[in-house]
């Protein structure tokens, strides 16, 4: 046995088993970035065209084999047109920017409830709404793309921002930096086939933002006056205030500081939704 550790230990440089833990991790990551998206499809696709190759080789077939060779031969180039979203979001995931950055945690708490205020408000009185928090990816190109306002976050300001008569109801309110940033901004329309059909223009948005960025958010339906959270292409519909304030704070690593009275809130819909 000594022997045997010897010999494995004159092969088996630590730099390789190093080597080795560090491929496994991006593996990992990689597989963890994928899950649940498009991505396992077209891996999928990738894998069939690589067995036609193998046969194509196997059985002669010259003019499937060749045009399968050059596919091969370009794969990296087409690995980045194909993957080009995974790739993006995968580097913007590599530096990370917290959500608040120039708040103390009272005021991070403050900021929130005056966020679940104005989606209560907004939701009880049925006019459509959609709130960004940017989070670790930049928005930068949204919120320029919006009339930048700069204000603080009070509930009242973003209730008159989605009041219909107002010039920029349209689009999404971004807050970042604990400030609202812009209003009436454009996001990504979400175009996966899978979405419920009943779903509106304003969900598509927010699943489509949040599957490109971390962001988080708050969509308030227009025809239900239902609140939904969205963060991760995942989305929690019919949210009242404390579920909203309870996920929020939970999603920016504030739970800890969430206010008694709402904490046991929170926790009785919990028992309510387990029942």
């Amino acid at each position: 046995m000594l022997e045997f550790l010897t010999n494995v230990r004159e092969i088996v440089r630590w730099q390789d088993l190093v080597d080795i833990l560090l491929v496994c991790i991006i593996v990992y990551r990689v597989l963890l970035l994928i899950r649940g998206t498009r991505a396992v499809q077209m891996l999928t696709g990738f894998g069939i065209i690589l067995i036609f190759y193998y046969l194509a080789e196997r059985l002669k077939f010259y003019t499937l084999h060749t045009i399968l060779q050059e596919f091969f031969n370009n794969l990296i180039i087409i690995l980045i047109i194909v993957f080009q979203d995974e790739i993006r979001k995968a580097l913007t995931q590599v530096g990370r920017n917290p959500f608040f950055t120039t708040t103390n945690t009272i005021e991070e708490v403050a900021i929130i409830e005056e966020i679940c205020q104005a989606a209560s408000l907004l939701a009880q009185s049925r006019v459509g709404a959609l709130i960004v928090l940017e989070r670790e990816t930049g928005l930068k190109n949204y919120i320029e793309a919006g009339t930048v306002l700069d204000s603080r976050v009070t509930a009242d300001l973003i209730v008159s921002v989605f009041h219909p008569s107002s010039p920029i109801h349209d689009g999404a309110v971004i807050i970042r930096n604990s400030r609202i940033s812009s209003a009436g901004c454009l996001l990504p329309i979400s175009r996966d086939p899978a979405i419920n059909k009943e779903l509106g223009t304003r969900h598509r948005a927010a699943l489509g933002l949040t599957h490109e960025t971390d962001a988080v958010v708050i969509v308030v339906s227009e025809e239900r006056g239902e609140i939904s959270l969205v963060h991760h292409g995942t989305m929690v519909r019919d949210l009242d205030v404390n579920s909203l304030r309870h996920q929020l704070l939970e999603l920016l690593g504030l739970r800890k500081f969430e206010p008694r009275a709402h904490l046991e809130a929170g926790k009785q819909n919990d028992d309510a939704t387990v029942d």
